[in-house]
């Protein structure tokens, strides 16, 4: 098997060459360029499986050889590792939106390393291996309609299938178009396991407001003997057939008079969670259903399975870019908004105020000697007692304020429609609120915790923008800190 391939591009020699010693020891194929244009050559010759990339490097840096990597369709889905001594947060938002993979600031803890270079080259053998299985499906697919072309019918169903569809949806029109194409009263698709008591209904053509309607799969023999064979079950008369010996029992010794005739039970399996059966009937007053029928809705079933999981492919990726969109926008550690959101949003808010004729005011919010409970009781006291102190401004202010991660132990409060002396009285509460909290270590020992708090409003002297805002509001914590900390100056 051939190991996987690693390109990395910096500028120091010997942090290449110790990446080198340290990628090939684990496996891997690595190879070294010194810069971004090197790098650019090198992808002409082959791509690798995975890029590290320095950020800083002499005339063509890291941002720039990144994005042009990605504006070119040959390279675009090769996997980036930035890699760079820039501060954490900004250069993670900048990296991610250019399309880098992932980002690792130096100097870097080395099984860390190793653990995000794995799990990037995971990702990429995962994504390949669903791809070859998407393109399988859609050749089974495209078989299938070349084999049907004389069925129009099976066309039309394709056709309207295999679009940008969910899974529920195809389900409902399967259900329904199925049952039309082959002239069948009943028509249903009902989610199971092999072994399962029970099944769920998803859609049914003959009752199209039954959604998610659970059934006892004792009383469908042919269901069960579907699901655990994997094979299509086809009962032309279910008067006389063997498997409904026991359900023929059944009906006389309950008076059921039953109008199915025949029936059709087609497997299918989407994934290890998703399986069932298509389930067709035809009533005492149609013809049986017969095995041309079952090749035909077989045939259709087969080609609408790959659809389904392509539709769950796209679902699923929508989720994974809902939640790498999320991370950008949130401090990991205290879940607040980080400083990307705050300013966008305080921008916002300025317009508004100057629009409107409004105000806006900012408080900036600084622990006192915050070293000092990392020295003394560590870091996992420390991040703690961050996430706290996050949760307690989160649950004092407004819905309409935003408490913001502006950075270390700093956080940032916006008040919208608040003028000064609100704020004031308002930050005042919030000193003394953090300077009463229990906070607790591990040892279950009190810890004094106090803040300072500098105030900013707009509209104010030397205040025309966000920055400058922003500026004035660190100004006056730094007039608190000055002071004597542990109290509010504007």
């Amino acid at each position: 098997m051939t190991p996987p391939r690693i390109l990395v591009v910096d500028d120091d020699v010997a942090m290449r060459q110790m990446l080198e010693l340290l990628l090939k020891e684990q496996g891997y194929d690595v190879a070294s360029v010194g810069d971004g244009a090197a790098l650019l050559a090198a992808l002409e010759g082959g791509c690798p499986d995975l890029v590290l990339l320095d950020v800083m490097m002499p005339q063509l840096d890291g941002f720039e050889t990144l994005e042009r990597m990605k504006a070119d369709d040959r390279w675009a889905e090769v996997p980036v590792l930035m890699v760079s001594s820039l501060p954490a947060e900004d250069a993670t938002v900048r990296t991610l939106g250019l399309g880098a993979a992932d980002y690792i600031r130096k100097p870097f803890r080395v099984r860390e390393l190793l653990a995000r270079v794995q799990a990037q080259l995971r990702a990429r053998a995962e994504l390949g291996r669903a791809r070859e299985a998407l393109a399988r499906r859609e050749l089974e697919l495209l078989r299938a309609q070349e084999d049907a072309d004389s069925r129009r019918a099976l066309v039309d169903i394709l056709h309207e299938v295999t679009g940008g569809l969910s899974s529920e949806e195809i389900y409902h029109i399967l259900a329904r178009r199925v049952a039309r194409a082959l002239n069948t009263s009943h028509c249903s698709v009902v989610l199971a396991r092999p072994g399962a008591q029970f099944g769920t209904v998803a859609t049914a053509y003959e009752h199209p407001s039954v959604v998610n309607h659970r059934i006892v799969l004792a009383k469908y023999p042919e269901i069960r003997r579907a699901l655990a064979t994997a094979k299509p079950v086809l009962v032309e008369d279910v008067m006389t057939d063997p498997l409904y010996a026991e359900e023929r029992t059944r009906w006389a010794h309950e008076g059921l008079d039953v109008r199915i005739r025949s029936v059709i039970a087609l497997p299918f399996s989407i994934d290890e969670a998703r399986a069932g059966v298509f389930f067709l009937r035809r009533t005492r007053e149609e013809p049986s259903l017969n095995r041309a029928d079952v090749e035909f809705a077989d045939t259709v079933i087969k080609a609408a399975v790959s659809a389904i999981q392509r539709a769950l492919v796209i679902e699923h990726t929508k989720a994974d870019n809902a939640r790498l969109e999320e991370l950008a926008r949130t401090d990991p550690l205290t879940g607040l908004v980080n400083r990307r959101v705050l300013v966008e949003r305080l921008q916002t808010e300025v317009e508004r105020a100057r629009r409107y004729e409004g105000s806006v005011t900012v408080l900036m919010i600084d622990l006192d000697h915050f070293k000092r409970v990392n020295d003394q009781h560590g870091h996992l006291v420390g991040d703690e007692v961050l996430k706290q102190v996050g949760d307690l401004l989160v649950s004092a202010v407004r819905s309409v304020d935003l408490v913001s991660r502006y950075g270390g132990e700093e956080f940032v409060i916006l008040l919208p429609e608040t003028p000064s002396m609100g704020a004031a009285t308002f930050a005042e509460r919030i000193r003394e609120k953090l300077e009463q909290f229990p906070f607790i270590n591990a040892a279950g020992d009190r810890l004094s915790i106090t803040a300072s708090v500098g105030l900013a409003a707009f509209p104010g002297p030397r205040i025309e923008t966000v920055e400058d805002l922003l500026a004035r509001a660190d100004e006056a914590l730094y007039r608190a800190k000055a002071d004597g900390r542990n109290r509010v100056r504007t």
